[in-house]
């Protein structure tokens, strides 16, 4: 093995014990080491009494939940920890005995681990969760957690959950149907906010209180995939306040809201319908937002909304930003139920576009255009492009070095 680096030096090694058969080759897994106690103040209480002869005991069910005393002071005792300090509720006598309560407190991790299991029954005081509700409610169907959950969360939640499976006493082994994990969002370095650069580190509060909560909100869904790192960018949080106002602006000008459909908007309205709900679904939502922008665009392109559209943009608007949708809409309905009001529906049968406005581009610069079939193969497009009298001025007498075709959009022409 002399000369060997490590990694070639342990292959060398297990060919050799497995060649004289006297070993094989196997890969061990560790969980890592849980500390299942800390000493801090916040965190469930540990029933356990530490008597003074030496032995150990537990609170009876019939004691339980044990409730964290009341502390002028939560910071660090003498000895170490906070509940120290409480000496009435740290001095026991129990059975007959006397003792001292455990003074650490349970890790994040206990209460993180099944805390998904009790939200489905909080209030019930004989057991956990009633398991007909569980079947109900589990698993979770969906579950948008970063990285860093993945050891000290995750993992033990699926441990604690297959142990409580396996005694009968939830209905699923596994906790969570679907995982995301959503990106960092970092400093505008590019590198994850922290103490090494704090000169890039964003704080929530200042953004919400110069902007308000509903941009910071729309901006983080906007900034990119919701799976990818995204760098934070001043302009950008600007950039998303300034929509909201125009939004704001729009939903707010009666002249600009009309309560006849003339039919323009009809397309763009029904796609973006779609398009969100699907976005949505699929936790597109930056694409979803993007596609909110350009219905916007075409209403003022447009100079008016029809309002039942309005109302429904309303109401899209609000899964990124709350406060302003609520607003809006009860400006718009004088109503305050938008969160039970039914999803708006797409019409698919105003998705069907029988002509295209087709731009002629000869080196760069548009020179006509025409309508066409939807249908319309490129063929077709290019020959009508090429037959508009503006662009045979360009092309006659000149080589037509390319071509091509954007399809629903623009034929470039090169000569």
């Amino acid at each position: 093995m002399d000369g060997l680096n490590k990694e070639d030096a342990i292959n060398a090694m297990l060919e050799w014990l497995e060649a004289r058969g006297l070993g094989k080759k196997k890969i061990n897994y560790k969980l890592r080491e849980w500390i299942f106690a800390r000493q801090r103040y916040w965190g469930e209480p540990i029933p356990v009494i530490h008597y003074e002869d030496g032995t150990v005991g537990v609170l009876d069910d019939e004691d339980l939940p044990l409730i964290l005393p009341e502390l002028d002071d939560y910071g660090p005792s003498k000895t170490g920890a906070p509940l120290d300090k409480a000496q009435d509720w740290v001095n026991v006598e129990y059975h007959g005995k006397k003792g001292k309560r455990e003074t650490s407190t349970m890790p994040g991790s206990a209460g993180s681990s099944w805390y998904f299991l009790r939200y489905i029954d909080p209030h019930n005081d004989k057991e956990f969760a009633d398991y007909k509700l569980l079947e109900h409610w589990m698993p979770v169907d969906l579950y948008v957690g970063g990285p860093e959950h993945a050891v000290g969360h995750l993992l033990y939640s699926r441990m604690w959950n297959n142990y409580l499976y396996d005694k009968g006493l939830v209905p699923c082994a596994e906790p969570f149907q679907k995982l995301v994990h959503q990106g960092y969002i970092l400093g505008a370095n590019g590198i994850k906010m922290g103490k090494r650069f704090p000169e890039y580190v964003v704080n929530p509060s200042d953004i919400v209180d110069r902007y308000g909560a509903d941009t910071m909100r729309l901006y983080e869904m906007f900034m990119g995939p919701l799976e990818a790192d995204k760098p934070w960018s001043t302009q950008g949080i600007e950039g998303a306040h300034r929509w909201l106002e125009r939004v704001y602006r729009l939903m707010n000008d009666p002249e600009k809201l009309c309560e006849e459909n003339d039919g323009k908007l009809d397309y763009v309205y029904n796609f973006t319908v779609k398009k969100v709900s699907e976005d949505i679904e699929n936790l597109r939502l930056n694409t979803a937002i993007s596609q909110m922008m350009i219905f916007i665009n075409e209403c003022y392109k447009e100079g008016k909304v029809y309002k039942p559209y309005a109302i429904d943009f309303v109401q899209m608007l609000s899964v990124y930003a709350p406060h302003l949708g609520c607003e809006l809409y009860e400006i718009l309905t004088g109503k305050d139920d938008l969160a039970y009001r039914p999803w708006p529906v797409c019409d698919e049968s105003k998705l069907v576009v029988e002509e295209k406005e087709i731009a002629v581009q000869v080196n760069g610069k548009v020179r006509a255009k025409f309508t066409i079939a939807a249908d319309a193969s490129d063929d077709e497009i290019y020959e009508t492009a090429l037959a508009q009298e503006n662009v045979r001025k360009y092309t006659d007498g000149n080589q037509i070095k390319k071509h091509f075709v954007i399809r629903g959009r623009v034929v470039n022409i090169v000569i």
